[in-house]
C-alpha cells in the first residue's frame, strides 16, 4: 500500500475543507466558499443516504472546477462501494484499518487511514503509508505531532476535529501537513484568517 500521491494532491496547500452532515445545499455552498477562498480540497463524510447524495452532487461541482472531494468516515466494503459511485477521489478512516485502505485503493481511490497512538503511526509506516490522518486532533493537541515527528519524521498528518482558524496555525508549527476546517467556513471573522494561512503556510514542512 502506498498513499503518497496525496503529496500532489494537496500540492503544498496547508488547508482542506470537512463538512460533516450538512445536508446537499449546505455542503454545496461551503464547498464553493471554500473553493473560491483557495481551499481546493473537500472531504464530505458519509454516514446516511442524505450524506452520500450531497457528496455525488459536490463531486459534481467539484469536477467542473478542477477540484477534488473525498468520503469521510469511511467504515466499510459498502462505504467504499458509495464512494466510488458518488464520483469521490478518496477516502478516509477514523481509524487504522488496513482491509479498509487496501480496498479503497484497489478502486481507484487514495485513502487515509486516522490514527492516535504511536502504534498505529508505526503500523501504518509500515505498511506504506505515509499520509495518516491524526484525529480527534483537538483531543491529541499540536504537542501530540510534534513528539510523532521525533521517531516518525516522514509521517505526513492531516488534523482533523476541532480545527478553526484560530488554532489551525498552532498545527502547522508543530508539524501538520494539512489542516482540515470544517464549520470555520460559515463564519465570516474566520474567513479572513482562513485565507491568509493559505498565503503564508506551506505544507511542506516535515
Amino acid at each position: 500500500m502506498d498513499n503518497s500521491g496525496f503529496e500532489a494532491l494537496f500540492a503544498g496547500a496547508p488547508l482542506m475543507a470537512i463538512l460533516r452532515g450538512m445536508g446537499v445545499e449546505r455542503s454545496l455552498a461551503l464547498s464553493t466558499t471554500a473553493w473560491d477562498l483557495g481551499i481546493d480540497i473537500v472531504e464530505l463524510p458519509i454516514q446516511t443516504p442524505e450524506d452520500v447524495e450531497a457528496l455525488t452532487v459536490v463531486s459534481a461541482a467539484a469536477r467542473e472546477r478542477g477540484k477534488v472531494v473525498g468520503a469521510g468516515t469511511v467504515l466499510t466494503p459498502d462505504h467504499i462501494a458509495q464512494a466510488a459511485s458518488a464520483g469521490a477521489s478518496f477516502t478516509v478512516s477514523p481509524g487504522l484499518d488496513l482491509e479498509i485502505v487496501r480496498a479503497s485503493h484497489e478502486a481507484g481511490m487514495l485513502s487515509i487511514p486516522g490514527v492516535a497512538t504511536a502504534s498505529e503511526v508505526q503500523l501504518a509506516l509500515k505498511s506504506g503509508l505515509t499520509w495518516l490522518k491524526a484525529f480527534p486532533a483537538s483531543v491529541l493537541g499540536p504537542q501530540w505531532l510534534t513528539a510523532m515527528h521525533g521517531p516518525f519524521p516522514q509521517a505526513r498528518f492531516v488534523t482533523t476535529g476541532g480545527m478553526n482558524a484560530t488554532n489551525a496555525g498552532q498545527y502547522l508549527d508543530a508539524g501538520a501537513s494539512v489542516v482540515a476546517v470544517g464549520t470555520a467556513l460559515e463564519d465570516p471573522a474566520q474567513l479572513p484568517l482562513l485565507a491568509g494561512l493559505l498565503g503564508t503556510r506551506s505544507s511542506t514542512a516535515p
